[in-house]
């Protein structure tokens, strides 16, 4: 007679299935973006979810330190159950960029402790540690701006982002954006310091996606706000 309650899962059953589905071509692609690992992501977030949440588990994949094995923590793990010493450890192993995103967005954006995350990373002097900072801090510009200095914020970007390492001047070119879209009154000076410092006006955009340069990014946004 079945009972419903699901086979417990262990690690090394989790990490061969995670093998059975690499496909070389996802990880050639992957790895140019610094991401190493060759799961087709709804594949990988089927296996998630075929575990359901189960939080202690999630504290083993992670230990695996396998970045596939570790975005599937992500996405089984409790964000509420973590210490914000626990995600501070975390965010600092979190080296792949997908990790680190899935990380910021899916578990500490979850946490009690976000807000004081928020202020120790912003002024940590590890860029990738200060850039989780800064996309916790576009995520409050958007949603909950009271007590932000804004124009204290576009005063940082306007003196730092031209020159700040790649994904600490990613997370301040998207805080400069996100300023210009949900604040009008600060909007002609955001697109000003786009124009002017001209971060991401070339990255390449795929057809149908809106760039990353934040005048075009800000003016697209607006445009679909008021259409």
């Amino acid at each position: 007679m079945t009972t419903g309650v699901l086979p417990q899962r262990t690690v090394d059953g989790v990490l061969a299935e995670l093998a059975l589905l690499e496909d070389p071509r996802i990880r050639a692609v992957n790895e140019r973006h610094g991401d190493d690992h060759g799961v087709n992501l709804t594949q990988l977030r089927a296996v998630a979810k075929s575990l359901r949440t189960d939080h202690e588990l999630a504290g083993r994949l992670w230990e695996t330190g396998d970045t596939a094995a570790r975005l599937v923590a992500i996405l089984i793990s409790r964000p509420k159950a973590y210490s914000a010493t626990e995600l501070d450890t975390m965010l600092r192993a979190a080296r792949v960029p997908k990790v680190h995103d899935w990380l910021v967005s899916y578990v500490v954006k979850k946490s009690s402790h976000v807000e004081e995350l928020r202020v120790t990373w912003f002024a940590d002097r590890d860029p990738v540690v200060a850039g989780a900072g800064w996309a916790l801090t576009s995520d409050r510009v958007a949603n909950s701006p009271d007590g932000l200095d804004l124009a204290g914020l576009l005063d940082l970007v306007e003196a730092q982002m031209k020159d700040a390492p790649d994904r600490l001047q990613w997370a301040m070119n998207e805080c400069l954006a996100t300023i210009g879209i949900h604040h009008p009154e600060l909007r002609a000076r955001a697109l000003e310091i786009g124009e002017r410092l001209e971060v991401l006006k070339d990255y390449p955009t795929s057809p149908g996606c809106t760039s990353p340069f934040a005048p075009v990014w800000i003016t697209e946004m607006v445009r679909r706000q008021h259409g």
